[in-house]
């Protein structure tokens, strides 16, 4: 897809078919998210519907959509390459070479034919279908350029040629799309930092007489499954077990694993054993990629170890009990990924302009043609081809279309590498909103000690019953100074507890003894008085009023119900992540607010230059269409580049 056109018309495409619940497509990540019901459609009819249209949907689990992605890029970077041969080429016989139309013309169509063919194809599908984009832009500029230019060379007629503008166009157009992946790549580069924590192989423990055995699949291509049996049983207490290096993508549930100092565990599982110089019977594994506590925790029989943290001394063996899309980090990619792909609300409305941009700048390209004509005087026809042609080329959508996904990208990304998940990209726009922030106590903003007694809790000092998280009061003093956030804190725990504790986080707002109803009344009440509220959470009993707030925030460490309603998840337990998210959402909104303005502004300048328009007031000025080429690529870069300023983000 090269424009929003393109991404609005494969949606609305998706969303037409019948058994479709919902489609959302992202321009930036070229990926959809469909709900659909499978007993009425399947992704091949999906798949052939797009195709129908001029596009197509990469469906199969066996192709790598990284290694299309690469293979498509060097495609784009050789067609780039020849189509500015081609160009400088025609630009040298129509210049420095007489009587050079004819091979300048010959030259031009072999680069329509070649590096141009793309857009023909295309915009005649989308034709078929009542659609336009990019595609048909560049399509009926260089057709047009290209025929007046033949047919006149043909005919002898001794009148200016337009072979360099046709040639240019797809010159330039290339190029524009070849630097804006090339710069895509880097947005989406968060995501695959997360995809590197994944190693590609696994080292298995065997023994050789195990009493179970899995022949249901090869280990590697090269061993047949009766020479590779698989343990199921309990590892060996042996000091050299039996071990194979195996493709990750064979590991299952159950298969025991051995992971040495350095290497990053494969698969989530339970420790069997382990051992370093450090601990016996244990060993230090660092997490802090998925909780962000930068101190390396001690993993011994039964622990739980986590995909794509890294064992940092010793040898632990441990039985995987999640592989797949089903580990942790792979739910965190995931998350990742939907929401990179996920749209704002104000994106929604730029791409229903964008539906109806291109017919507008195709009419107003034929009303330019029609007023050279009438008012051109000598050399009408000339000026009016030069004129409709660069209206066509200069009002690219691509620019408009790219302003809200790609900084939604990067600061999604940003987010990610920060240990904030956003699920959703309406709670970046509206986090940016939050004037009133609803905080549970137990859990979220303190951490209960589980090794006291607790039916002795009532008569320990507050301090040994939980602790405040670390920098907890930090985090609250500047969601309530810095952002002017009103914090309230609230708690089912009695009222000198929870008095104390307020106290302690530096929160005024605060009330003990409520209840899971208590806890939604007071987000509808905040609502009530105009405010737009967030709630944080890490329990069931937070799940009511995280459903019912504007931006929902859980704690990653806290219940599965919690993370599955809310729209954001905190991993760890630094609560400084609460304002890194607010500051990460108002910068990203910041940063769509400026592409979209300059977006509109390039749009509300160059098409009136490319009409012609200073000749009205005496201005002997024309943007040719190579230069309208040209200005087209560096906008939709300019907007890219601009987005990626949100990486050099550091902190709040």
């Amino acid at each position: 897809m090269a424009c929003s056109s393109c991404s609005a018309h494969v949606e609305k495409k998706l969303n037409s078919l019948e058994g479709v619940k919902s489609a959302s497509v992202s321009l930036s990540s070229r990926s959809a998210l469909v709900e659909y019901d499978p007993s009425i459609i399947t992704l091949q009819q999906m798949k052939e519907a797009i195709n129908g249209i001029g596009f197509d949907l990469v469906i199969e689990q066996d192709r790598s959509v990284e290694e299309i992605e690469r293979r498509e890029y060097t495609l784009l970077k050789r067609k780039t390459l020849l189509a500015w041969v081609f160009a400088v080429s025609v630009m040298v016989v129509g210049n420095y070479m007489k009587d050079g139309a004819q091979l300048a013309l010959i030259l031009s169509l072999a680069s329509i034919l070649t590096c141009g063919k793309s857009f023909y194809v295309n915009a005649w599908k989308q034709l078929r279908h009542g659609m336009a984009s990019m595609d048909t832009l560049v399509c009926f500029s260089t057709a047009i350029s290209f025929g007046y230019s033949a047919v006149v060379t043909l005919l002898q007629v001794d009148t200016p040629v337009y072979f360099d503008a046709s040639v240019m166009i797809i010159a330039f157009v290339l190029l524009g799309r070849l630097l804006e992946e090339r710069a895509k790549r880097t947005t989406a580069s968060s995501i695959r930092t997360l995809m590197g924590l994944r190693p590609k192989t696994a080292r298995i423990v065997r023994d050789g007489e195990f009493k179970e055995f899995r022949n249901s699949r090869s280990l590697d291509n090269s061993i047949q499954s009766n020479d590779a049996k698989v343990c199921t049983s309990e590892p060996l207490e042996t000091p050299e077990p039996l071990t194979m290096d195996v493709p990750l993508s064979t590991i299952a549930v159950s298969d025991v694993l051995e992971v040495r100092a350095g290497e990053r565990i494969p698969v989530d599982g339970m420790v069997t054993w382990a051992d370093s110089f450090m601990t016996a019977g244990g060993a230090y594994v660092d997490e802090s990629m998925i909780t962000g506590e930068p101190t390396p925790l001690l993993k011994k029989r039964f622990s739980k170890v986590l995909a794509g943290t890294v064992l940092q001394q010793g040898t632990l063996r441990f039985r995987a009990t999640q592989v797949g899309e089903k580990t942790a980090l792979a739910q965190i990619i995931s998350m990742v990924q939907q929401a990179q792909g996920s749209k704002a609300p104000v994106q929604r409305v730029v791409d229903r302009l964008s539906m109806i941009f291109v017919p507008t700048v195709a009419a107003l390209s034929l009303l330019t043609f029609i007023v050279w004509m009438i008012v051109g005087g000598e050399g009408a026809l000339s000026h009016a081809i030069i004129s409709a042609v660069a209206v066509l080329v200069i009002a690219c959508p691509c620019a408009m279309g790219l302003a809200t996904p790609t900084a939604l990208m990067v600061g999604i990304g940003k987010a990610a590498e920060r240990n904030i998940l956003v699920k959703d990209a309406t709670a970046i726009e509206l986090m940016r909103k939050v004037n009133a922030l609803v905080i549970d106590k137990t859990g979220t903003l303190t951490i209960p000690n589980q090794d006291i007694d607790f039916t002795k809790a009532d008569n320990l000092p507050y301090e040994e019953r939980e602790t405040l998280k670390p920098h907890a009061q930090e985090a609250m003093s500047q969601l309530q100074q810095v952002y002017g956030i009103d914090v309230y804190m609230m708690s089912g725990d009695r009222e000198d507890a929870a008095a104390y504790w307020a106290g302690k986080a530096g929160i005024s707002h605060w009330k003990s003894g409520v209840k899971p109803q208590d806890k939604e009344n007071l987000v509808r009440q905040l609502q009530q008085e105009g405010k737009v509220v967030a709630m944080v959470g890490d329990g069931i009993n937070d799940s009511q009023a995280l459903a019912t707030a504007d931006v929902s925030i859980a704690i990653g460490t806290g219940t599965d119900v919690a993370m599955d309603v809310a729209q954001v998840t905190l991993m760890g337990n630094d609560l400084r992540a609460l304002p890194n998210a607010v500051s990460l959402s108002r910068r990203t909104v910041s940063m769509i607010h400026q592409n979209l303005f300059w977006a509109f502004i390039y749009n509300m300048v160059c098409i009136p230059l490319a009409a012609g328009l200073p000749y009205a007031f005496g201005i002997d000025f024309q943007i040719t269409p190579m230069w309208a080429s040209a200005l087209m690529a560096l906008s939709s870069v300019s907007v890219v580049l601009n987005s990626l300023r949100l990486r050099l983000v550091h902190s709040s």
